[in-house]
């Protein structure tokens, strides 16, 4: 093989290990039997979370992983690989990969990584079923807020019976 055809895959793993060293988490899918629209639906789903999702050669994606330190992906980057990978929305690619896998039958999720650890299947289970970031941030702000509530409430309670009771 040419130097030149060796020096241009080494720098497209090296492109591919930098999207791994940058991301928070990736879901690695069998996208087989998804038609083109289905593919595009889910793309366009992905990049609208922050995500995005690549269809890479899976030697490439081998490499890569070992390269970034993730040498325990390698059994699942085998057949049809597409690889979504999140860096703003940790919970995203997870999220959005489930819903479309029982929405569709053909998608099957394989494998991916949380946060520079290998992730198995029950984890990836689990980060879909968290929200988004609004929605922790809501929760945080409802939690947040109770206590103030409770002591608001207390206080109406107490003025209500006192407004309440016959003068003397």
């Amino acid at each position: 093989m040419s130097e030149t055809i060796i020096a241009g895959k080494a720098k497209v793993v090296a492109g591919i290990t930098e999207q791994f060293n940058n991301a928070e988490s990736a879901v690695v899918v069998n996208y087989r039997g998804l038609t083109v629209d289905e593919v595009t639906e889910l793309r366009k789903e992905l990049r609208e979370a922050g995500a995005k999702m690549e269809v890479i050669k899976n030697t490439y994606l081998r490499r890569a992983a070992d390269a970034a330190g993730y040498e325990g992906l390698d059994d699942v980057f085998s057949g049809p690989t597409a690889i979504a990978f999140g860096s703003d929305d940790v919970t995203a690619p997870a999220r959005i990969m489930k819903k479309f896998a029982k929405q569709f039958d053909a998608l099957e999720i394989k494998g991916g990584f949380i946060q520079g650890k290998i992730a198995t299947l029950e984890q990836i289970d689990e980060l879909a079923g968290l929200p988004d970031r609004e929605g922790m941030l809501s929760m945080l702000l409802s939690v947040l807020q109770a206590p103030v509530r409770n002591v608001a409430y207390a206080v109406k309670a107490v003025s209500d019976s006192k407004n309440e009771e016959p003068a003397a």
